[in-house]
């Protein structure tokens, strides 16, 4: 069950749901508009020969910050990495990022797949954004860039995001490992025995 235009802003008002900075105006009939924020991470495509995520093989990546006023070209069939203006997050409810009509109909994809907010997960949502246009898309920091649902849960999950979530202390960082990864690693290391040299009798002669 998603929630209607006057239920978000009552979550809101209760503090059910984080919306910073709400703007009532941004308000849809069934969901609330979010805005580009200013940073973006590029890919160095000829520093990389290849992506193996099984492998833990990234491309070789930049960021770029864009001022407010300035602009990102986005070229044709070329995939970035944005973020909200808006940081959000609800504990309560399972929030969902759409992207806008009137930006999909020019080719714009501001999510691939990831477009799940997990209970829990409070952020500055990390954007796809994939020109499918064959002719340059100019973006700008603050313009609308898509729209969040709030759903109903049908009870309180077990599980906690802010434990299990692999992006909950940094939404940012596109390669976090998941947490039993890191948990691993972190046991592996305080395993580590440094063993002692034995000591070396010289005999006399």
């Amino acid at each position: 069950m998603f929630l209607a235009d006057k239920d978000i802003k009552k979550a809101v008002k209760a503090g059910e749901i984080t919306l910073s900075d709400f703007d009532e105006s941004r308000l849809q009939p069934a969901s609330y508009d979010i805005l580009l924020g200013n940073k973006f991470i590029i890919n160095d495509e000829y520093g990389t020969n290849f992506i193996d995520p099984v492998n833990k093989i990234y491309a070789k990546t930049h960021e770029v910050t864009v001022a407010d006023g300035e602009a990102f070209m986005l070229h044709p069939g070329v995939s970035v990495l944005g973020s909200s203006h808006d940081f959000f997050g609800s504990e309560k409810y399972l929030i969902q990022l759409g992207g806008k009509s009137s930006l999909a109909r020019i080719g714009l994809m501001v999510h691939n797949t990831a477009g799940l907010i997990n209970p829990g997960h409070f952020l500055n949502v990390t954007l796809e954004l994939c020109n499918l246009n064959n002719v340059p898309i100019i973006l700008r920091p603050k313009m609308k860039i898509g729209q969040l649902t709030f759903s109903q849960m049908t009870a309180e999950p077990e599980k906690d995001y802010k434990v299990t979530g692999r992006f909950s202390k940094n939404n940012w960082n596109n390669f976090a490992p998941p947490p039993e990864e890191s948990n691993r690693k972190t046991k592996a290391k305080s395993k580590v025995v440094t063993k002692k040299r034995p000591l070396i009798k010289l005999k006399k002669k």
